[in-house]
């Protein structure tokens, strides 16, 4: 009967010592943490101004068929209201492919709705260029129906004429990611 307790007493200890340890070590990789990993939350909102020039300092560009940024008109391309993660992930997404990126859909009405649309700000459409058609095709695991999966999950749509590309993450931005 004593081994018994004495086995419980230890079998205790040891789980109290271990989520002693797990919450310090969290704290402490949290503190840690560089200030970028906050800024990458996934809905951090950015105003269409910040998102661009972040995108427009990593080489990314971004065209507009009503040459406008209004979120609310559709022939326009805004990043208003775009998730940090998604535009860190656009920047990763350059990085990792050395491909030239063009925006040319963005948070602005007229997409499709739904969780992880435009409109909530996941969602970022790029011109269709041969170099980010290799670097999908041969980099992702196809999925099927013309999708093709990050490593970290993001999703890349070939609509034929553009990339839609669904950010839920910011691609590895902070691991050093592909994408």
């Amino acid at each position: 009967m004593n081994r018994k307790i004495a086995v419980r007493a230890a079998v205790g200890a040891s789980a109290m010592a271990l989520a002693i340890f797990s919450t310090a070590y969290v704290a402490e990789a949290t503190a840690e943490a560089p200030a970028k990993a906050k800024d990458a939350a996934p809905l951090a909102k950015m105003s269409h101004a910040a998102a661009a020039k972040k995108l427009s300092d990593a080489g990314i560009g971004i065209t507009s068929s009503g040459g406008c940024s209004d979120r609310n008109n559709s022939s326009c391309t805004s990043l208003d209201q775009v998730n940090s993660a998604t535009i860190d992930g656009a920047v990763t997404l350059k990085g990792a492919s050395k491909c030239d990126l063009t925006v040319t859909g963005g948070t602005e009405t007229g997409h499709a709705s739904g969780t992880y649309s435009h409109w909530n700000g996941y969602k970022l459409d790029f011109h269709m260029t041969s170099c980010l058609t290799s670097y999908v095709k041969n980099t992702f695991t196809s999925i099927g129906g013309n999708k093709w999966q990050s490593g970290s999950g993001n999703v890349y749509f070939d609509e034929g004429n553009h990339w839609d590309v669904t950010f839920h993450n910011c691609g590895g931005c902070l691991s050093g990611g592909k994408g």
